[in-house]
Parts: structure tokens; sequence; C-alpha cells
């Protein structure tokens, strides 16, 4: 089996040797130790390196050995970046490894009455105002899905006759909450990834422009809710991630949408989707729910989370989809036969 660490370690050293053969140098493997160990002494005097060492467990067999090595991996992967690049994502290592990280959290988030802070599991300071719902028109994202919401709904229906032909039906509660209240997705991506054998030729739109953007560490696909169904009021603990929906099929009575969801307070301050490729933008940092009124209709809506690209600048999202797969890495070599959506 694979040591703890084991597999970050051979990471760094993979990125040092294919550095060595493309600057024409021959690299050997006993160069490894002294390397590890040259890494290690520069990348703690680093800003990761700093905030990694605030751990009160730091340097000790309990300290979870990931968060120990991220500082090394990440000046590996990314030489050329500085402190100064960094200064978010350290602080970001630095709730993460906190015995008390909830004291880390900034007065706007401790201040907000629908934003719990237990429940805050992955954090970046230092992001800038936030709300609820934000103007979908600030992401191009949402403009084009809007602009090929046709071709998106026929996309659809080719993967929902695919589906039914299927030996095993791809939509799946992706969280046993969802099972209860009635949601299953469709999954396209997850974690960022493509899904191993799944008919993309059928969705080539939807495809290409689901990866123009940086897709954070949950899903990306089409959510179906079942009529009289709705996902229970409940926070998603990472500020660093936007969620986009786009309706695809909603239901309507007498003109009026029947499917909402409310993001923040007050309990009136609900959004709905509808049939005309509208986008809703939301941060999940705020308690929310969906409900689907229609006793006869499911509601179809194309889920997007991602990285928020109106607030980090591209090197903190290249370093955190960085830190999360090799988080995801990580956890498969412990063991962990699930990887799941909350991996930081």
């Amino acid at each position: 089996g694979k040591t703890k660490g084991g597999i970050l370690i051979n990471n760094i050293k993979n990125e040092e040797s294919d550095k060595k053969k493309n600057d024409n140098f021959e690299y050997r493997e006993d160069e490894a130790e002294s390397l590890l160990n040259d890494l290690a002494s520069q990348s703690a005097k680093s800003a990761l390196g700093r905030a990694a060492a605030s751990n009160p467990l730091h340097g000790t067999p309990e300290a979870d050995p990931f968060w120990e090595l991220i500082p090394s991996l990440v000046a590996s992967k990314f030489p050329s970046l500085t402190d100064a690049q960094l200064t978010r994502v350290a602080g970001m290592v630095e709730h993460a490894v906190s015995p008390n990280p909830q004291a880390l959290l900034e007065d706007d988030f401790c201040n907000d009455p629908w934003r719990p802070q237990e429940d805050i599991h992955a954090y970046m300071p230092g992001l800038g105002p936030t709300q609820p719902f934000w103007d979908p028109a600030q992401l191009p994202l949402c403009q084009a899905l809007k602009d090929n919401h046709d071709i998106i709904c026929q996309e659809y229906q080719a993967l929902l006759l695919d589906n039914a032909d299927a030996d095993e039906d791809r939509f799946q509660s992706v969280t046993s909450m969802n099972y209860k209240a009635g949601w299953k997705t469709l999954v396209l991506f997850y974690n960022g990834h493509r899904i191993p054998e799944f008919p993309y030729h059928l969705c080539p739109t939807t495809t290409r422009l689901l990866e123009t953007v940086p897709l954070a560490g949950r899903i990306a696909g089409f959510n179906r809710q079942q009529p009289g169904t709705g996902i229970p009021l409940h926070t998603d603990g990472n500020n660093m991630w936007l969620t986009c929906q786009m309706g695809i099929s909603v239901p309507t009575h007498e003109h009026e949408q029947q499917a909402w969801i409310r993001v923040g307070g007050p309990p009136d301050n609900k959004r709905h989707w509808n049939n005309h490729g509208d986008c809703l933008l939301y941060d999940t940092t705020y308690q929310h729910e969906t409900f689907n009124e229609s006793p006869t209709e499911e509601r179809v809506v194309l889920h997007v989370d991602m990285f928020n690209t109106l607030s980090m600048t591209p090197d903190e999202i290249a370093v955190m989809q960085y830190i999360y797969h090799m988080r995801e890495e990580f956890m498969k070599a412990e063991g962990v036969a699930k990887v799941g959506s909350q991996i930081l």
C-alpha cells in the first residue's frame, strides 16, 4: 500500500524530474531526498509555508501530511508565483489547519445571520463583498448559455433518450439530502473532471461551454426536481465557489413559473427559473432552499459549480484547482473509496 503522503512526494519527484529533462539535465533518483529537503526548506519560508506552520500540530506525527506537504507541492508546480500572489491562498491554508477556523472569518461573514459560520469548511479571506444573488450579466458564461439555450435543451433530450436505453440510470442523488428531497442529477463533471464513458458526443455544445470556466470541486450537470418537492434550507461551506443555474424545463401555471430558489434572507428573497435561458447566479455560503410547486411536472435546470472568477485571480484559481486535484489523489491513495464533493 501507499504510505501517507507518498502520492504527494511522488508528484514532487515527477514535477522536478520533468523539469530536469526539459532542461537537458540528467536526473537521478538518488537526488530525490536532497531535492525534497531543499524544497521543504525553501517553501517553509514562503507565505504558504508560514500558513501551514501556524497549525499547532505542525511538524508532529498528528499533523495532516497533506497540508504539511502543500507548500512544497505548490512551490514545485508554480515556481514563479510570489508570496504576494499567494497571500489569499495562504489565508485559505491557515483556515484549513486552524483548530479554531471560525476565529479567522472576516467581520462581514460573522455579522451576516444568513451565512452560518459553523458550516464553512473552506475559506479564502479577502475576496471582497458578496451577496446572495449576483448579477448574471457579470459572468460571460451566463450569456453564452442563454445564447445556446435551445441547443442545450435539445442535447438534454438526447441524453434523456440515451439514458433510457442505458444499463444503469445515470441520474443520481449526489447527497442523501438530495435523495430525500426528490432531487437527482445527471452529472457531466464531478470534482472538475469528466465522467468516464459518459456520452459527451450527445452534448457537445453543453460540454464545450462548461469547459470554458474553472469548474469547482462539486458537480456540473442537469438537475431534476420532482413535483411537490424541494431541497431543505442549508448552506454549502466554500466561499471560493459560485453556482450558476439555467432553466431547461420549468413548470408554469397561468404563465407563472412554479419552481423557485431562495438564497439568503428574508424568507421571501426568492427567484424563479424560467424557460427563456435566463441564468441565476448565487453564493451558496448563504442559506438556500428550493421548491417545485407543480403537482405534476418536474423541474430541470443546468447546474454549474465554478470557482468565483469575479473575485479570484487566474493564478489563485489555478493553484486551488491543483490543491483540490492533489487532495483527491491523496484521499484515493489513503483508501477513501468515494471522494466526495467536500474534499477540503
